[in-house]
Parts: structure tokens; C-alpha cells; sequence
């Protein structure tokens, strides 16, 4: 009998299949809110006061959100921050190269991809084509793409250093022929039902199409691509729909999954950006809430960075702090940096402690060796950009950046399980 953990990383592998870019990932996410009982709305349209679950779509980012009876202006937000995009490589201009009878992609390395785990892999091109009248259509192509590796035969000292240069290394096959006559954004537009010649403009990733996959002696590992960052993306909308009946006055719940965190975030869909603030502020308008009225709301609110992290890697210890070494299955991460690389501070921290506690899950640790300096979240830059206390967690990874991460079975579960604890107030 599969248990609760189980059924979470099933679902939790669907929902990265069915999101190969961002684009697809805030609108499958909209759509199982909308299952869910939530109402998409349109940035245009005026919002409703009314209580119920709601969303909201901007590019390749998703904000949800649940009004319960009772709220008012000052009522406090209960926000789980996330991002939908992950470490590629994103379709240029004038794509489709190639040479010595080989179609080839022209691709730019995007965000901080591990460039051996793309090689030798069936891969997918998935994104959204605009055409000139600004009609956008998402399309998510078959196995097309391979990096294909050199043989050893031909670099008999590979197994003793790789190294791939991204300009003249990292351009993968997909089909045979003249270039001349050939035109990839032409099979893309076709698979979309577009004619190629309306095509304006377009943002195309490449994504694995291996299935995600539970395995282990007893069923204990999960392996996908995405992880990074999809494992908080589903497990926000897991627990938002659950919060959507039992929300209470006492806190707004809202799910911010933003796109770009793996470039900087610095656009009009990622956490650097206005998207976050414009809806928080539109909530308040139908809430009646006072400029002043909705900074107050502010200062009792929460902000969770929900992000993945760091597993203790058995064949590389030396990288680890020696007294903080989390494992996959011992429960979501408490994220910790000196530098304020991540938002969480001894307030954070309690907080997170509070919920595990009342959710009944363990938590752990994670803090960097100093002297393998860690990344960044959207934690810092939403508590920068808000002004509310912010605190950094995460599902225990290895192979962060990879093609194909790995998780514990039971991480994620616990994740939405804390997910939905904090989304009560």
C-alpha cells in the first residue's frame, strides 16, 4: 500500500512532467487551483472582494491566494515564496544550425546548469510562441534534442577530466540534413497549431523527458528533473487548495511562485520584480486597507523562501560543515547563512521550529562550509523589496543543478505538510 509520502512524489512527479518550462509550470499549477475550487483572474479585470481562492498568472510566474470570511484591512499575509524556472539551456535567434549533415540548436546556457548530466540525454524544447497579434501559445515538444558525448575511443583521458567549453560543446542534434532547409521554430510552431510565419517572438527551454522515478530498497528516493525549484511550486499548490476550505481571518494565505530565480530575478516575473507588491497591494484595495492600514498588515506577516538545498553527499564530505549534515528523509531543510545569503534569522527560525512542531515533522539544519560559499534565494530579495521577516527552507537535494536531481520520498510530503500548518496563521 502506497503511503501518504508516496502518493505526494507520484503527484509531485506528474506535475514536473507536465511543466517542462515556467510557462507551463505557473499554468498547470492554475490549473489544479482551479480544480481546486479557485478562480483564475486577469490582471486587467477589476478583483473581487469576496471570500474564495484566487490566482493570478504573469508570464512564466503564478500568485495564489485564499480570502477567508472575515478578513479585513489589517489582517496579516501568510506567504510561501517559490520560483518555476530551473537550470537549462533557452532556444536563440536564428536556431536551427548545424554542420557535416547535422541539424543542430543554437542554445544559450541558462541560469547554472551542470552541463555533463544534459549529455547523452532524449530532451524536449518546451516554452511559450507569440505571434504578431501577441497571442501567446504554450508548446512542449517529443523526445527531439541530444547532447551527444564524444566517445572515449576518441578522448581515451575523458574519465580524467571533462571539460566542456558552452559555445562549441553544447549544441545538440536533432535531425539530419542541410540547415539551409530545414527550421526548427518551424516544428515547434507547427506542434503549437501555429503558422511559423506569424511567429513574432518566443522563450524556449530544454527539458529532460525521462519520467520522474521512485526507487531505493524500500522505495525511499525520488529522482526528477526540476526539482529545483517544483518540489516547492507543488508543494504550495498541494497545500493552498487544502488551506482554501479551512483558511481562517486571522491570515491571508498566499503562494508566490516567481520565474527567474536561476538568472537574478531581476524582471517583471521574478521576485526582484513588482509582481509580488502589485498583488498584495490589489488585495488590500478590495479589502479597504489604507496605505498605512496595509503596511501594518505587513509587519504581522510571514514570508517562508521555500527553496531546495543541500543533502550531505556520501562521496564528498570535506564540502559540508562538519556539524550540520542533513540527509534526504530527515525532514525539510532550516536554510542559515552569515552573509544574509538566505533571510532566515533567529525569529525565522523559531517560527519554523513552531510549525514542524504542529505539523509533527522533523526539520533540519543547513548551513554552508565556509569555505564553499552557498547561493541565494528569493528569501532576501522579497524581505528587501517588503520589509517582511523572511525565513529560508527547502527539500534536502543531491545533484542540485542537474538534469536529474534526487530527493527523499518523504521531504517533499513533509514540505506541504509544514506548508499547510503555516498557511493557517
Amino acid at each position: 500500500m502506497p503511503t501518504a509520502a508516496h502518493l505526494h512524489a507520484l503527484d509531485l512527479g506528474r506535475f514536473v512532467m507536465a511543466s517542462p518550462s515556467s510557462f507551463h509550470a505557473a499554468r498547470e499549477g492554475a490549473r489544479r487551483l482551479e480544480e481546486g475550487g479557485f478562480r483564475v483572474l486577469s490582471e486587467a479585470d477589476e478583483w473581487p472582494a469576496a471570500p474564495g481562492g484566487y490566482a493570478v498568472v504573469r508570464d512564466g510566474a503564478l500568485i495564489a491566494w485564499v480570502i477567508p470570511d472575515g478578513t479585513g484591512p489589517l489582517t496579516p499575509f501568510r506567504i510561501l515564496g517559490a520560483h518555476t524556472d530551473s537550470p537549462s539551456f533557452k532556444l536563440k535567434p536564428k536556431p536551427t544550425t548545424g554542420a557535416h549533415g547535422w541539424l543542430q540548436a543554437g542554445v544559450e546556457v541558462y541560469g547554472g546548469p551542470m552541463l555533463n548530466s544534459w549529455l547523452d540525454r532524449e530532451l524536449r524544447l518546451a516554452g511559450r510562441l507569440v505571434t504578431v497579434d501577441g497571442a501567446e501559445h504554450l508548446v512542449a515538444s517529443g523526445p527531439l534534442l541530444r547532447f551527444p558525448q564524444l566517445a572515449i575511443h576518441l578522448d581515451r583521458a575523458v574519465n580524467d577530466g571533462l571539460t566542456l567549453v558552452r559555445q562549441r560543446h553544447m549544441n545538440p542534434v536533432w535531425g539530419l540534413g542541410n540547415p539551409a532547409g530545414a527550421d526548427l521554430l518551424g516544428v515547434l510552431a507547427e506542434l503549437a497549431g501555429v503558422d511559423p510565419g506569424e511567429v513574432g517572438g518566443y522563450d524556449l527551454v530544454v527539458a529532460d523527458t525521462q519520467e520522474p522515478a521512485v526507487f531505493g530498497s524500500e522505495g525511499e528516493f525520488f529522482a526528477s528533473g526540476r526539482l529545483d525549484n517544483l518540489s516547492s511550486v507543488h508543494a504550495g499548490v498541494t497545500a493552498l487548495v487544502r488551506a482554501l476550505d479551512g483558511a481562517r481571518e486571522t491570515a491571508i494565505p498566499v503562494l508566490a511562485a516567481f520565474d527567474h530565480e536561476e538568472v537574478g530575478s531581476s524582471t517583471r516575473s521574478g521576485a526582484c520584480g513588482p509582481f509580488l507588491e502589485d498583488v498584495l497591494a490589489r488585495i488590500g484595495d478590495v479589502l479597504g486597507a489604507t496605505a498605512t492600514e496595509r503596511r501594518r498588515a505587513f509587519a504581522a506577516s510571514w514570508h517562508v523562501s521555500a527553496d531546495a538545498g543541500h543533502a550531505i553527499h556520501p562521496n564528498y564530505p570535506e564540502k559540508h560543515d562538519p556539524a550540520n549534515r542533513p540527509v534526504l528523509n530527515g525532514g525539510p531543510l532550516l536554510k542559515i547563512n552569515a552573509q544574509q545569503r538566505y533571510a532566515t534569522d533567529a525569529a525565522g527560525a523559531a517560527l519554523w521550529a513552531r510549525l514542524c512542531a504542529e505539523a509533527e515533522v522533523p526539520y533540519q539544519e543547513f548551513v554552508s562550509n565556509n569555505d564553499v560559499p552557498c547561493g541565494s534565494t528569493i528569501g532576501p530579495l522579497t524581505a528587501t523589496r517588503l520589509g517582511i521577516r523572511t525565513v529560508d527552507v527547502g527539500v534536502p537535494l543531491l545533484s542540485m543543478h542537474s538534469a536529474r536531481e534526487l530527493a527523499g520520498v518523504q521531504d517533499p510530503w513533509r514540505l506541504a505538510l509544514v506548508a499547510e500548518r503555516f498557511f493557517a496563521g
